[in-house]
């Protein structure tokens, strides 16, 4: 009986303990995210107080829109404690930029881009991304050709952008009005 009684006692510490390694999981995650998604709508923030707009040829930006999309979709249906910690790696990320002030306008803000078709805009940064990984190990070897059939790959990819794409332009718009929330 006593060893029955151990037996189960050690299922259940096993599952506790197991249960605390996925919620501490789930909270590194979310606060992740959270400065991941901060960072790049800081990123942006300053990009467009410093040209007006969002240059879609450049890499960087593509992935800092990836990004910014990536958070709006892990904080879309999450729940309440997740959102919580997304929101403090949000303002951290931010360097305030988001803040008390706006952090609901701005969850309300990233949940809208989940209604957009964002597809093209991921699809070229994951090219850009792409690209650039393959331009910095061809430098580190030396040898560009596999660099420039990379880059010319992504450089289809960012063309095929448009911002008369309806998809393309309500996704900067709508990034462009949340981005517009920061520091008020």
């Amino acid at each position: 009986m006593k060893l029955i009684s151990r037996f189960i006692a050690a299922i259940a510490a096993l599952a506790v303990l197991s249960s605390c390694s996925i919620l501490k999981s789930q909270s590194s995650d979310a606060n992740s995210t959270g400065l991941t998604t901060g960072s790049s709508l800081l990123a942006i923030y300053n990009v467009l107080k410093a040209t007006g707009a969002i240059d879609l040829n450049k890499a960087s930006n593509l992935v800092n829109l990836s990004n910014i999309i990536s958070g709006a979709s892990a904080v879309s249906s999450a729940s309440t404690d997740y959102v919580n910690l997304f929101s403090k790696g949000l303002v951290s990320g931010s360097q305030n930029l988001v803040n008390s002030n706006n952090l609901s306008a701005v969850l309300g803000g990233l949940k809208t881009l989940t209604n957009i078709d964002t597809s093209a805009i991921t699809k070229a940064a994951a090219s850009a991304a792409i690209s650039a990984a393959a331009t910095s190990q061809a430098s580190a070897q030396t040898s560009t050709s596999s660099a420039s059939g990379s880059a010319s790959g992504a450089a289809a990819a960012i063309q095929a952008l448009s911002k008369s794409d309806p998809n393309v332009s309500s996704t900067i718009s709508a990034i462009s009005s949340l981005v517009g929330l920061l520091g008020k």
